[in-house]
């Protein structure tokens, strides 16, 4: 068992690691991201990507705290769907007005691998080669879309 400082010192050395894994890769418009900490430039959407004890997943969150406005930014990105799936070359789940692990009411559209855990580093190399397809993927998506969700 860990202890809550160790398990937050390899979650930290694994981000770190992802970030420097990532570094050298441009965005899609040829600038320079933040992979493990992705800004959208939209507000209350976000890319998550997360690795925990049991799972690791790569999202798009929309936690507007207006269900209305919510369910908007959802029906925009579901106009969109066909396009999102093919960039990510897969489907992805998704889930309108699903309750976090904070119990805020959040829409999400993700995808998870099951049985990595990100306090063993055998599974790092698994992790990190599900993440870093998937958040290129998604940039580029996000270069091309991105103009219809700030108008809403």
């Amino acid at each position: 068992m860990y202890s809550r400082a160790e398990k937050s010192k390899i979650r930290k050395d694994f981000w770190t690691a992802f970030g420097q894994y990532m570094k050298p890769v441009p965005s899609e418009t040829g600038f320079r991201v933040n992979w493990s900490n992705y800004k959208t430039g939209v507000k209350h959407i976000f890319f998550r990507m997360k690795a925990e004890l049991d799972f690791a997943s790569i999202g798009i969150e929309i936690n507007h705290a207006d269900e209305e406005l919510q369910l908007l930014f959802f029906e925009q990105f579901q106009e969109f769907k066909k396009i999102l799936h093919t960039q990510l070359n897969e489907e992805w789940d998704w889930e309108l007005h699903h309750i976090d692990e904070s119990g805020k009411i959040v829409s999400r559209i993700q995808k998870i691998i099951p049985k990595v855990n990100v306090m063993d580093q055998n599974d790092w190399s698994k992790i990190i080669s599900f993440l870093k397809p998937r958040i290129i993927a998604l940039d580029a998506f996000w270069a091309n879309m991105k103009p219809a969700f700030e108008e809403l």
